[in-house]
């Protein structure tokens, strides 16, 4: 059953596209993300192979999300109009299951004053997940999401790559730095980089996932500069370009 599953994220390549789109849960009407309906249209058409959402998302756009691998983020943390923390578990394996997810997510904050809670329920939750045949994304975030450039480094981002790895993670979602290498030759699950704020250089973003994928990283789990892009599915199918075709920084740029 994990297997399955894990076939609707990631494709025969043993690589993934997976679009974020559960911004929404800390930002409401995030920009690009207005009209969830039209975004997944586009990311469908763009080659998408699965998405990172809330169960609202879920729940309200069940026709639109169809031919994506699902994966429910379980976890949330307050919103920008008051103080976003370290995040707790909103939801539970059970409701994942009953919305036909392919896959849950949590977040964890190695190096954060949260760090143990935060490994606490992700452990948690991946036995959980297992007893269900239910695959565990682990979003891993050294120092948490303001943390300084000390914690973005190849040394600090491969240990909570294989830390995630230790408690059970089947993937793992984690910044992208120079020196890449040193995180996926250690961390013995695939792991996949975020996307973080959008950035204004296109070129630049799509030369930072040619250096992972050149790097191993088995895909991206990319959100902002995707739905926010002035047209969303040309950027999808600019980084399926890269991720499932082997394509040059300059041939992804052609499609955008």
């Amino acid at each position: 059953m994990t297997i399955r599953r894990l076939n609707h994220i990631f494709q025969p390549d043993g690589r993934a596209l997976i679009v974020a789109l559960d911004h929404g849960l800390i930002d409401g009407p995030a920009a690009g993300l207005e009209n969830p309906a039209s975004v997944l249209a586009q990311i469908v058409a763009g080659g998408a192979d699965a998405i990172l959402t809330s169960y609202g998302v879920a729940t309200r756009f069940a026709r639109e999300i169809a031919p994506l691998g699902l994966i429910l983020r379980l976890d949330g943390g307050g919103t920008k109009l008051g103080q976003i923390g370290p995040g707790s578990q909103f939801y539970t394996v059970a409701d994942a299951l009953r919305l036909g997810a392919d896959a849950v997510a949590l977040s964890a904050f190695p190096g954060a004053a949260a760090e143990e809670t935060t490994l606490h329920t992700l452990a948690k939750v991946i036995g959980e997940a297992h007893r269900w045949g239910l695959p565990v994304m682990a979003e891993m975030v050294p120092g948490g999401f303001d943390s300084g450039p000390e914690f973005r480094t190849a040394e600090s981002i491969a240990l909570s790559a294989r830390v995630a790895a230790e408690l059970g993670a089947d993937w793992v979602k984690i910044p992208y730095a120079e020196g890449f290498a040193r995180v996926t030759s250690t961390c013995y699950v695939p792991a996949v980089i975020l996307g973080g704020a959008k950035k204004g250089d296109e070129k630049m973003m799509l030369t930072t996932i040619r250096a992972a994928l050149d790097a191993g990283a088995r895909g991206v789990a990319i959100g902002r500069n995707i739905f926010q892009a002035e047209n969303p599915a040309a950027m999808t199918a600019a980084i399926a370009a890269l991720i499932h075709e082997d394509a040059s920084v300059d041939e992804a740029l052609a499609l955008v």
